[in-house]
């Protein structure tokens, strides 16, 4: 299973966002909050070919992968784009197990 949008998913989601800008940069008397974070997760797999995979995107947008700072051993890269945050994340298996996901 693919968790991540196809091409013509993707086209949607990036107009979604603009016209969610658009909407608010129009709109100031509607709230919005000091930031917003975009969040991805690889498909479910090996502990080591989800890290694999967050590796991967880290080197796509610049940024190092790694677990600190993160709850549970979570690996992540991230990039932030202002009060917008990018961040692939995978969730190792014990994580999930001490959070009682499984």
């Amino acid at each position: 299973m693919n968790y991540y949008a196809n091409d013509k998913q993707r086209v949607r989601l990036i107009a979604g966002l603009r016209d969610l800008a658009d909407y608010l940069e129009q709109n100031l008397r509607v709230p919005v909050p000091r930031r917003a974070d975009v969040l991805v997760f690889p498909a479910e797999a090996s502990d080591a070919e989800m890290f694999a995979e967050i590796d991967t995107i880290a080197e796509m947008i610049g940024s190092p992968a790694s677990d600190a700072d993160i709850p549970h051993g979570h690996y992540s890269a991230v990039r932030d784009f202002g009060p917008v945050q990018y961040r692939a994340v995978a969730i190792p298996h014990s994580a999930r197990k001490s959070e009682g996901g499984e």
